[in-house]
């Protein structure tokens, strides 16, 4: 038995309501806007209440009340909430890793969009591949790293000061990112700079091929009659 699913225009207002509460939340961090802090603090009160109770709806409707709690997206609701309360008990002004919990919101729009839902699919079926490709990446950070560090720590001591401090080199730069803020200066240095970045290609590639992949069949799938989807998805 499926759970309850809330009419359209009910998934449309709460995704407005999401829009509405991630643009408030950026525009109350502007100087210029200080003035309008109650009127900030009146429309986070307002969002968090029709959050809750949108919270308590989909409990109550839930076909496993008792399991409901422990769903992804019950607990990413929970989460985009849980600054207020919180707030309410504690000063959360130095506590920044709980306001943070108000980025969950964006991941609220998950709950009712399809085409997220989709992605979010799409990630689902690749997490084998990706898992596998993961480790190899780490692996391969870990030997980069250890290899800048033995090749520049005499010729750049306090840059590469330790194999922590060589691991963002590497990840900066396995990644195609490149900030520039450290970089080899010897010989040796140079060649494995070269020999991660060429490497870099491929893990940015790899992956993106693999999502796409899924991505690309299930969009096809929700494009075919529902018995032809069986022959192609697993």
């Amino acid at each position: 038995m499926k759970d309850y699913k809330p009419p359209f225009w009910f998934q449309i207002s709460i995704q407005g309501l999401i829009l509405y509460s991630i643009v408030t939340t950026f525009l109350e961090t502007v100087p210029e806007f200080a003035s309008y802090a109650n009127f900030f603090q009146i429309s986070e009160t307002v969002v968090v209440i029709i959050f809750t109770l949108e919270y308590g709806f989909l409990w109550l409707k839930s076909t496993d009340r008792r399991a409901y709690p422990f769903r992804f997206m019950a607990v990413i609701d929970l989460l985009s909430i849980a600054p207020f309360y919180l707030g309410a008990a504690v000063d959360l002004r130095g506590i920044r890793v709980f306001r943070l919990l108000r980025i969950t919101r964006v991941l609220k729009l998950g709950r009712y969009n399809k085409a997220i839902n989709t992605l979010g699919e799409a990630f689902k079926r690749s997490a084998p591949e990706l898992l596998v490709f993961s480790v190899v990446t780490m692996m391969t950070l870990t030997i980069s790293a250890m290899a800048l560090y033995y090749a520049e720590h005499d010729a750049q001591p306090e840059v590469y000061s330790s194999l922590p401090a060589s691991l963002w080199w590497a990840v900066v730069t396995l990644t195609t990112v490149g900030y520039g803020d450290v970089y080899p200066i010897t010989v040796l240095g140079k060649l494995v700079a070269a020999a991660v970045m060429l490497i870099g290609i491929g893990v940015i590639a790899i992956p993106t091929a693999i999502i796409s992949s899924n991505l690309t069949a299930l969009m096809r799938s929700n494009k075919m009659p529902e018995e032809q989807q069986n022959s192609i998805l697993p």
